[in-house]
């Protein structure tokens, strides 16, 4: 009788410890202890939105319409006048052929 209390506690405590890593493990597990870890539902407070310093001064829809407007408009006056500069009065003859194969196509 006396063996097998001393076996039956030594299967029991091979059983406890092969579940766990360490003897601090199953005291914690038999206890009830939980494991100090950090909080992933903490939310931490952020600082107020705030407006930038010139807002007052940020341009209106409307106003950006019309830049954008204008600015097309510089573009094709610069289109024009690049075209125009761009071709030199003598192409040589070479070019010239080049030219009409690539027109062709």
């Amino acid at each position: 009788m006396h063996k097998r209390k001393i076996t039956s506690l030594f299967i029991i405590t091979l059983l406890v410890t092969s579940c766990s890593g360490t003897w601090d493990s199953v005291k914690r597990g038999l206890t009830g202890q939980k494991a100090k870890s950090t909080d992933e539902f903490l939310i931490q407070k952020k600082d107020p939105l705030i407006l930038p310093p010139d807002f007052e001064n940020l341009p209106t829809p409307d106003e950006r319409t019309l830049a954008k407007e204008e600015f097309s408009l510089f573009e094709k006056k610069l289109g024009k006048i690049s075209i125009t500069e761009d071709t030199p009065s003598s192409v040589s003859s070479t070019e010239e052929s080049i030219l009409q194969k690539i027109r062709k196509k």
